[in-house]
């Protein structure tokens, strides 16, 4: 078989817990026009830090040839991150070459700032859907929390243009930060909850090493729950599919729902169907990983699609992560890859 041809012999693969590999993230850049504190913090990410050279970011070609083969493993839905992936110059090439895999669910993740200008074209390219980060509806917190000034405006007009240009609802993650944030939740929750977009709040989480997380900065799922229900009442709704990282809670009104993602007070490690591939072709099996394993050497040192499968299908079969599930065990803090790095 060449590097080009249909690999049809390939499998499904599952890991050591018996874990089907379902998801794909893709980082697409290293690069973010944002300084968040939870992520690409200044004190690390600051003016003279070092970006890859655009020589080592994997192509389009790259990206989509190793998308095409993991599909043949099992993957069903790929979601573009960054860094900001929408600073990625042409991601609207990529996104059409990616759509023409047959069956392949292709969302992405972004800041915002860009969607107003981009929406059409991320849609007109096959695009299926797209979620928006923004963590308060308070400019001063917001503002607070990107480090660069960006106001909350700009970002509802981008979610505003995405749902006008056909994604809707749009899915808005917010990162909740005790301390910080907190007071911005019922506010999201009755905002988003008008507009008809699904709002998950997502728990403070340990990724990296730069952010400074304490477990004392979490607010945990239940706690956020507790706080939309008293105004506005939910119930537990079942999830989408099996191995869905967000909780579901829906209005009892019918007014629609809300998701939770708590990775932190309630692991679900065991359900994970993840795998991420960084900005040079890292391959990574768990968000909270200290290691990755090279597939851009491969794919230029013109490895075989059956080369690749191997590999990737190995390193899928032998993993065991299950960080969230013993955080508190861990004795030796670990030298954990940065989520700019590889993507939420």
């Amino acid at each position: 078989m060449t590097a080009s041809s249909p690999a049809s012999t390939a499998t499904a693969v599952r890991d050591r817990l018996r874990r089907p590999l379902r998801d794909l993230r893709i980082s697409v850049t290293d690069r973010c026009n944002f300084r968040c504190v939870y992520c690409m913090p200044k004190e690390k990410f600051g003016a003279d830090y070092q970006f890859l050279e655009r020589s080592a970011l994997l192509s389009f070609e790259e990206i989509t040839r190793l998308a095409r083969l993991f599909t043949q493993l099992g993957i069903e839905k790929i979601r573009l991150t960054g860094g900001e992936p929408l600073v990625r110059r042409g991601i609207e090439r990529l996104i059409a070459m990616l759509s023409e895999i047959p069956g392949l669910d292709l969302t992405l993740t972004t800041n915002g700032s860009l969607l107003a200008k981009k929406a059409v074209a991320l849609r007109a390219a096959g695009l299926q859907r797209v979620t928006v980060s923004l963590d308060s509806l308070d400019d001063s917190v917001f503002k607070a929390m990107n480090d660069v000034d960006y106001p909350v405006a700009k970002v509802i007009e981008g979610i505003d243009a995405a749902a006008a240009a056909g994604f809707k609802p749009v899915k808005v993650n917010m990162v909740v930060k005790r301390g910080v944030n907190e007071h911005s939740i019922l506010p999201m929750a009755k905002f988003f909850r008008e507009r008809g977009h699904i709002l998950r709040f997502i728990e403070y989480m340990d990724v990296g090493a730069t952010n400074g997380w304490r477990m004392d900065d979490v607010v945990s799922a239940r706690e956020i729950v507790d706080i939309i229900s008293r105004e506005l009442p939910l119930e537990p709704a079942d999830p989408n599919y099996t191995g869905e990282v967000a909780e579901r809670w829906r209005y009892t009104d019918g007014s629609g729902e809300i998701g939770v993602i708590a990775s932190v007070t309630q692991a679900f490690c065991r359900d994970c169907t993840r795998a991420r591939i960084s900005t040079e072709g890292q391959l990574y099996t768990c968000l909270f990983a200290t290691s990755g394993h090279d597939l851009r050497t491969l794919l230029r040192s013109g490895a075989s699609d059956e080369a690749l499968l191997a590999t990737i299908g190995g390193v899928w079969t032998a993993r065991e992560d299950r960080y969230s599930e013993i955080r508190g065990q861990q004795t030796v803090p670990l030298k954990k890859i940065e989520m700019s790095y590889i993507g939420g």
